[in-house]
């Protein structure tokens, strides 16, 4: 079905809601050599400010979804955008590497409300298959972002250097702001009545967690993320000191691999309809692993280069198109009332791995490049597994 150009709009907002988190990351990747040798630090710790946002996003996915089922979604993204304007400008203006770690972990606490709530206005406003379509339709729009954001990045660290790239997610988090004003409706339909505690908030997390097949899709959501953030994380590093491409190169190359991603969300808007979410994610689980094990067969025997990591890379990136908005829209189906709060845990679980396996690979990476294969590969099986192992679980949705 064509969708109405008010609804087509509402889409792209809902989009550039979750891509303001990757956005605010991508954007920097390829400045993380600079501020190495700014900062005076190391890889280990430049990549603490990539996992001290994933920390801050965590925590923030904590309340958003619960304070959002309470009091509504309009205003808590509005909140939610403006801590991150501050905190953005904070990064831009840090002195040490210090400063940064912290100021990234107050923006990502900004940051994961407008990503958590974006999920859940679909939840909102479409019920199964559709839910997981507009999903996947979100992730195709959204996977154009760090296609081009990288190479932005990568240009605005050429000719102004690594803060500039912090007043670049400043701007688009503005621009989002009136977007939400002048476009978004408030979707909440009926306002929940849990108090607004955060016993009362882990008390209906319980609940949730009581949900078997629940537990299914956020760990598959989780694992999925994890090796894309596994990643963005240590490719910089890998491409640029140990393939020798050049800041632009690395943004281009990374691109690239984007591409993958948005292939797997159109085939996923293509195959839900007909096949189901658990038949879509049946085909992205298969690219998670493949991809990991190109990747691995790839760095380890020398074959293909740059070129062999990037193209593991989009196959890897397919799979999270195709698993992940599917696994995000099956773990809230079963909430409509607590949509919110559902999707405020999956978020948690997604961003705390991925933030423990950025360390891992933070700390793996000296001058070699196989860590990284080893992880997402390991990250890629281990979600190949759990799906097939849990089709019983996720039949009997108990």
């Amino acid at each position: 079905m064509k969708l109405r150009p008010d609804t087509l709009a509402m889409t792209a907002v809902l989009a550039m809601l979750t891509a303001l988190g990757p956005l605010s990351t991508d954007f920097y990747l390829p400045s993380l050599p600079e501020i190495v040798e700014v900062m005076g630090t190391d890889v280990a710790g430049a990549q603490a400010t990539l996992s001290s946002f994933l920390f801050g996003f965590a925590a923030g996915q904590i309340v958003w979804g619960p304070l959002s089922d309470r009091l509504g979604r309009r205003p808590i993204l509005l909140a939610g955008l403006g801590l991150f304007a501050l905190a953005t400008l904070a990064c831009a203006f840090a002195p040490s590497i210090e400063a940064l770690t912290a100021a990234r972990a107050l923006q990502a606490l900004g940051a994961s409300g407008p990503i958590v709530l974006g999920r859940a206005m679909v939840r909102d406003l479409y019920e199964g298959a559709r839910a997981g379509r507009e999903l996947a339709r979100m992730g195709t729009i959204m996977g154009l972002v760090p296609a081009v954001a990288p190479v932005m990045g990568g240009v605005l660290q050429v000719a102004f250097g690594w803060r500039s790239t912090f007043f670049a997610s400043l701007l688009f988090a503005l621009g989002l702001a009136v977007a939400i004003v002048t476009v978004m409706p408030e979707t909440l339909r009926q306002r929940s009545p849990q108090p607004l505690s955060l016993p009362a908030i882990f008390r209906g997390y319980g609940t949730l967690l009581q949900n078997r097949a629940f537990r299914v899709y956020v760990a598959l959501t989780a694992l999925a993320y994890a090796g894309l953030f596994a990643f963005i994380s240590g490719s910089s590093f890998v491409l640029t000191a140990v393939y020798g491409l050049t800041p632009v190169q690395y943004g281009f190359s990374f691109a690239t691999g984007v591409i993958g991603y948005i292939g797997g969300t159109v085939l996923a808007q293509r195959l839900v309809g007909s096949r189901g979410m658990d038949g879509v994610i049946a085909l992205g689980v298969l690219c998670l692993a493949l991809g990991g094990l190109l990747m691995l067969g790839s760095i380890a025997t020398g074959a293909g280069g740059a070129f062999g990591v990037v193209l593991s890379w989009a196959v890897y990136a397919c799979g999270v198109g195709l698993a992940m908005p599917q696994a995000q829209a099956s773990a809230m189906m079963p909430f409509p009332d607590r949509a919110g709060a559902a999707s405020s845990f999956n978020g948690l679980c997604q961003m705390l791995l991925s933030a423990c396996i950025g360390l891992l690979v933070g700390h793996l990476l000296k001058n070699a490049a196989l860590p990284l294969p080893l992880v997402m590969s390991g990250l890629g099986i281990t979600a190949f597994l759990l799906f097939n192992l849990t089709r019983r679980i996720r039949a009997g949705r108990s």
